[in-house]
């Protein structure tokens, strides 16, 4: 089969991308950078969004388009122009984020509404979803709709308050002995999926007409708390009683404007979801890294190398100041005043 990734290199799409070539499909990459090559798929070095993308890709077509890097409608639009009659399956990778906020039910299926009023990334994402089934209904377009959950790697530390790009930050908290901010009261229910796991179901969607017209969530059956969580993220670290501080999230999101549409939009819900979808169209989906293993490689990945132990200063020294407002309100009212 052959396929073409746009972007392809990131933490889901490089691990869809390795395994659809160790499964023998021809595999080429479109992004504007050779950095992070995959072996085995060939480069396609343009920019997507460029005038000249349809040079670059010349008169070829596809069995399937995985679209990693599209975010709104408009970026939407321009992929139909540029694949139209050209591909026998566009993939859209969407998001569970835009699954309805809050949830009436606590099962998220694929027929959960979509609304999202906290987060624009998601309410953008539903967009490019509409104008796609649009595309399906009234013209025939190919698509299949691909969403997500938090998704993590060995190159990355999947906890609720983060750095984004540098996650190392908190497995260097967690080893001087400084509290790491958990949402709520931490009991709250999350899935966290391996990208490797990911990756059975998206390769195995490609190619299959049944899927479509369909839209699909991939991701663990494991279900975790928070604490849960991260405890198994300092035990992989080598830490014992790690020190937890739990917040509320409309606080967080309060002092940490930034963190508004990550928590109050996705991360501060329970996140459960029924596979049974994906599984009934790909039989042999089954994700089976626990997280207490994928987050011990994680850290193993971490330890291997100092050059990839980046801490972001700013972000560390936010939070510092975020326990420390909270910790002077919780001393307030314990003394009552």
């Amino acid at each position: 089969m052959k396929i073409l990734f746009l972007g392809g290199t990131g933490i889901i799409s490089t691990a869809c991308t390795q395994l659809a070539v160790a499964r023998g499909h021809e595999v080429a990459l479109l992004n504007r950078s050779r950095l992070g090559h995959v072996p085995g798929t060939r480069q396609i070095t343009a920019d997507v969004t460029s005038p000249d993308v349809a040079r670059a890709l010349g008169g070829e077509t596809w069995d399937a388009v995985v679209d990693f890097i599209a975010y709104d409608a408009a970026a939407v639009d321009q992929r139909l122009g540029l694949f139209r009659g050209r591909v026998g399956q566009y993939v859209f990778i969407s998001t569970t984020s835009a699954y309805q906020r809050p949830l009436r039910h606590y099962l998220i299926t694929e027929s959960t509404p979509l609304a999202n009023p906290w987060w624009e990334y998601s309410r953008l994402k539903i967009d490019a979803e509409e104008r796609l089934n649009r595309a399906c209904r009234d013209e025939g377009f190919p698509i299949t709709i691909v969403r997500p959950s938090l998704t993590y790697g060995d190159t990355n530390i999947p906890l609720a308050v983060n750095a984004r790009g540098k996650s190392f930050t908190n497995l260097a908290r967690l080893r001087a002995g400084k509290p790491l901010i958990v949402p709520g009261d931490g009991l709250s229910l999350w899935t966290i999926t391996h990208n490797t796991d990911f990756a059975k179901g998206l390769v195995g969607l490609l190619g299959h007409a049944g899927a479509i017209g369909h839209a699909f969530h991939i991701t663990s059956d494991e279900v975790l708390t928070w604490d849960q969580i991260y405890l198994a993220t300092a035990e992989a670290a080598g830490v014992g009683n790690p020190r937890l501080v739990h917040i509320a999230s409309d606080f967080i999101s309060a002092c940490l404007p930034e963190l508004t549409g990550t928590l109050l939009g996705d991360k501060s819900h329970s996140a459960v979801f029924d596979n049974s979808k994906i599984k009934r169209f790909v039989p042999d989906f089954v994700a089976t890294t626990r997280f207490r293993d994928g987050i011990a490689r994680s850290v193993r990945w971490f330890d291997a190398d100092p050059v990839r132990q980046v801490v972001d200063a700013e972000a560390d020294a936010r939070w510092d100041r975020l326990i420390a407002a909270y910790e002077r309100g919780l001393a307030a009212a314990k003394s009552g005043a």
